[in-house]
């Protein structure tokens, strides 16, 4: 039997950010975003946590804190979530800082912006409206 490149559950990009603070971003994700933890801190013997999985809807994130001497790596993600605005408002009670609040965008999307604690900015949208590439690039040209 052969063992698939991909494993199941996952797909062929999968964010990892490396923080300073994984326990508070844990728990962020957790009340901004309904996170499941799904693979549970392993901690080297100076308990750092070096790895660890949450699932967000269909999406796997890792997670860790960068070894002694290595930098953060904070990231820029973009999430779909059912409702935006709920999502942004659980966001900011979780801690975020405002980056945009949600605001419908030219191109199909109601978007908004949060910055957590250890630097992440969150990109969180909910799809409206299914554009053909002609108009998006139409509306966007009348942006300007």
């Amino acid at each position: 039997m052969s063992v698939s490149p991909v494993p199941d559950g996952y797909h062929t990009v999968t964010p990892y950010l490396v923080v300073r603070d994984p326990r508070q971003l844990i728990a962020f994700l957790q009340q901004a975003f309904a996170a499941e933890l799904s693979f549970p801190p392993m901690q080297d013997p100076g308990g750092r946590i070096a790895h660890a999985e949450m699932r967000l809807g269909d999406s796997v994130l890792m997670l860790g804190e960068p070894p002694a001497g290595s930098p953060e790596r904070p990231g820029m993600v973009h999430l779909y979530l059912s409702d935006v605005d709920a999502a942004y408002q659980r966001a900011l009670g979780a801690g975020a800082k405002s980056l945009r609040p949600p605001e419908n965008q030219f191109y199909g999307d109601r978007s908004a912006g949060v910055e957590d604690g250890n630097g992440n900015c969150w990109w969180l949208a909910t799809h409206f409206e299914d554009l053909s590439e002609e108009e998006m690039r139409r509306r966007a040209a009348a942006q300007h």
